[in-house]
């Protein structure tokens, strides 16, 4: 058990390698950099490495929290997690928990090849446009092309260029006062729509700025951006890990909402993966139509709780029975209510932020019920 930052060169060369064996575990959010990264500005970051005769078989990354508690490294960012292992290595999540003297680790975008979670239940489906040709799906080019021809796309760039300016897009933008301008927009949105800023926490936006500053093709952060004239209209920042980008935070100009800049951004973004060398574009997890729209394929992820064969984790199990009981007997704000909670306590790290973050929800909670 060590801390991101005492990985050794051989370590990130073996997780590298099992990520490389398996698919699957391709994402930049599954790799030992973003652990490393993550480890930067978070204490409790700890990565398990499991060994057989000597052998590296599995790595799993994660938040090492109170009573033996774990949540994913870089929860609530990391749409996706889980036990990064070799093939053959035969591990159990249960076993696996106990051997790293975890009690239960929350499961929200786990990516399970091996069936090593048996509790994990079905969760959100990820979208993804690919470069590559598939038997099932045509290239990233092929859909880029597409939008970009279609009449919806045409008319919102010529109406974004008439009202400001010539469009462009910059794929690889550096300007640090365009990525301060992509925050405050984001921050903005999650203020107006109630949900919680999870931009706030002080090491979140460490995590972000430090992504940003780390900009290469082999690892870093990725923003591309979308200009009308000399104007930022909309842009994307994330993290890329070789040809895979997976962003994070995407906003526009909220003055521009009528020229659609978000979605001309994201068509020509998508048009521009070839110049950034990029094989996936990651769209994430959620069921928005665009996504759908757009994708070229999916992945089923899952989430729950996965509880050590240990009195603690019996405890944890009960409680997450409790919750599923609830959303079963017809409580649907059981299932929110818990989210919610779950993104708080990931990113609140002390007894104060949780509670302000709870009561704004209670807040934010009553307007929409006097709004309805």
């Amino acid at each position: 058990m060590v801390h991101p930052a005492e990985l050794s060169v051989a370590d990130i060369a073996a997780w590298r390698r099992l990520q490389e064996q398996t698919p699957q575990f391709g994402s930049p959010l599954l790799g030992a950099r973003f652990a490393r990264t993550v480890g930067d500005v978070r204490i409790d970051a700890r990565v398990a490495i499991y060994r057989r005769g000597g052998r590296i078989v599995g790595f799993l990354a994660h938040h090492r929290r109170p009573r033996g508690f774990a949540r994913p490294i870089g929860a609530p960012f990391c749409d996706y997690h889980g036990l990064v292992a070799a093939p053959d290595a035969g591990l159990a999540g249960a076993e696996a928990l106990q051997a790293a003297g975890l009690s239960a680790m929350r499961l929200t975008g786990l990516v399970d090849p091996f069936g090593a979670f048996a509790s994990a239940r079905p969760g959100s489906r990820a979208y993804r446009v690919l470069a590559e040709r598939s038997a099932a799906s045509p290239p990233a080019a092929s859909v880029a092309a597409a939008t970009l021809a279609s009449k919806h796309h045409r008319r919102y760039r010529r109406s974004l260029e008439q009202a400001i300016g010539q469009v462009q897009l910059v794929a690889d933008d550096r300007d640090g006062a365009a990525f301060e301008r992509l925050i405050a927009w984001k921050r903005a949105h999650l203020a107006r729509t109630g949900l919680h800023d999870f931009l706030a926490a002080p090491w979140s936006a460490e995590l972000m700025r430090r992504l940003f500053e780390t900009r290469s093709a082999g690892f870093g952060g990725l923003m591309i951006s979308l200009y009308a004239g000399d104007r930022l209209a909309a842009a994307h920042f994330g993290i890329r890990q070789g040809g895979w980008f997976h962003p994070w935070i995407g906003a526009f100009d909220p003055q521009l909402k009528a020229h659609s800049p978000g979605s001309v951004h994201q068509v020509e973004a998508l048009g521009a993966m070839g110049e950034l060398a990029l094989h996936t574009y990651d769209l994430g997890p959620g069921e928005d139509h665009w996504k759908r729209r757009l994708a070229t394929d999916s992945v089923q992820l899952g989430q729950g709780l996965a509880a050590a064969p240990t009195i603690a984790g019996g405890l944890a199990a009960r409680t997450e029975r409790f919750w599923d009981a609830a959303a079963l007997r017809g409580a649907p704000l059981a299932g929110r209510a818990r989210g919610r909670l779950d993104q708080i306590a990931a990113l609140e790290l002390t007894l104060a932020g949780r509670a302000r973050g709870i009561a704004r929800a209670l807040i934010t909670h009553r307007r929409r019920e006097w709004a309805a």
